[in-house]
């Protein structure tokens, strides 16, 4: 009996584990790296830029099968519920000259069924048009990348936002440990008349107000949780877990003599866009060449006045053709020309957007290197203060507590601390996004 009940005892704590493993599996783990795979393959903006892809290359299929043969088939049937009339000249069956007489021409039902084909011989239009899908399957394959940029800028972001701030729970936690501590002694000192009310009264606001600072950064942390999701395109209720720490490393000064816009995927865009505007320049002049298309055809036609075109006694009459049409605009007003010079414009406006975007790029490239050097700077002055500002908490409560230091010393330091673990993790968030947009700006963040 008692082997029984240790059994049961044993089986109900298994399934306890069990359910409570389960519980703690519903949790998402996700480094950086797989939060941006993630993305990848959630992301709608990442998906979009995939199928465009897709698009392009079915784009240019379709126009190599304007190079094919097209072959047509069809079948036509007429029942006249009234034969047209046709009015012949008077005079050929010895009528009065003006008059004329109704004639019907034709049987009461009638069919053909026949097939017709073409093919493109030469056509200007069609090898432009050709060399046009693909620079246009290279243009959408380049946006991929950018998404891609996109998407890993905007992740990382994100997920350095929430381990920043979990980091500042973690400090925040261990003050309020350490000053709710100093207030049950300062309310025990109060008690035995050691301490004023006032004394604890100022603990008591100073731990309301680092309470009130961690409930607001765990709210900060759900809305960094929720924006995370919404860069990876996570679609779930479950909570994510990130497993990644905060590490910082590398943090040497850089300069702007690594830029090079070459490798920016909006200067790769604006260069295949004016290999479109060139394409579209040839179009226009290639447009006084002629077209040669080639084309025949093969029908049967039946005609009769009963429904029989089954009957394989009555006959059926073939048609056949083969042809060509040759066709050349001679003059047209001079309005291709005028297009001509229209498209040339467009391609120096497009050489002038890429002066203009490599401008921008270096413009952006340097402030990027500034934001970036001051973060390191700033990282490392802001360090520095909040190691002084825990040293001076920490001789401010030990000389409290030895009752030779003030309450109000105390307090003092720990706003200081608060402060000064505030600028440093704000100082953390902007080296990593800083680091970030300068790998962007030198289009190094896709390795």
């Amino acid at each position: 009996m008692n082997s029984l009940k240790i059994c049961c005892l044993l089986l109900s704590c298994s399934l306890f584990v069990l359910k409570s493993l389960a519980q703690e599996t519903n949790d998402k783990t996700f480094t950086l790296k797989q939060s941006i795979e993630y993305a990848y393959k959630n992301s709608p903006n990442y998906l979009n830029a995939e199928n465009d892809v897709l698009m392009a290359k079915y784009k240019r299929k379709e126009v190599l099968g304007m190079a094919m043969p097209q072959i047509n088939s069809s079948v036509d049937f007429k029942d006249f519920i009234e034969i047209p009339t046709s009015l012949l000249p008077g005079q050929i069956f010895g009528a009065p000259a003006g008059t004329f007489i109704p004639v019907r021409f034709g049987t009461k039902y009638q069919a053909s069924a026949g097939a017709s084909g073409s093919l493109l011989v030469f056509s200007a239009d069609y090898l432009i048009a050709l060399k046009g899908t693909k620079e246009l399957l290279s243009l959408m394959n380049i946006n991929v990348l950018r998404t891609k940029t996109e998407i890993i800028s905007q992740v990382s972001k994100a997920y350095y936002s929430v381990l920043v701030n979990n980091e500042r729970i973690n400090l925040i936690e261990a003050n309020i440990v350490k000053l709710n501590k100093l207030l049950n002694d300062t309310k025990a000192f109060n008690k035995q008349g050691f301490v004023e009310q006032i004394d604890v009264d100022r603990l008591e606001v100073s731990y309301n107000n680092l309470t009130t600072e961690k409930q607001k950064i765990e709210r900060l942390i759900s809305l960094s949780v929720n924006l995370l999701k919404f860069q990876m395109g996570y679609v779930g209720a479950e909570n994510i877990v990130l497993t990644d720490s905060l590490v910082l490393t590398d943090n040497s000064e850089i300069s702007t003599s690594k830029i090079d816009p070459t490798k920016r995927s909006e200067y790769q865009l604006l260069e295949v866009q004016q290999k479109l505007n060139k394409l579209n320049v040839k179009r226009l002049q290639f447009g006084y060449l002629p077209t040669l298309v080639a084309y025949g055809s093969f029908n049967y036609s039946g005609q009769r006045n009963e429904f029989d075109f089954f009957d394989k006694k009555k006959d059926w009459f073939p048609t056949a053709l083969v042809g060509g049409t040759l066709s050349l605009s001679l003059f047209d007003g001079l309005q291709r020309h005028y297009k001509i010079q229209q498209a040339k414009l467009d391609f120096k406006k497009g050489e002038n957007t890429i002066k203009n975007l490599i401008l921008g790029i270096e413009l952006e490239g340097a402030a990027a290197v500034v934001n970036y050097n001051n973060a390191i700077s700033s990282l490392q002055i802001q360090k520095r203060n909040m190691d002084l500002a825990k040293n001076i908490y920490n001789v401010s409560q030990k000389k409290y507590e030895q009752g030779v230091g003030s309450n109000l010393e105390v307090i003092n330091a720990q706003q200081s601390l608060r402060e000064s673990e505030t600028n440093y993790f704000n100082a953390v968030y902007d080296l990593l996004v800083y680091k970030i947009d300068y790998q962007k700006v030198t289009g190094t963040l896709i390795k």
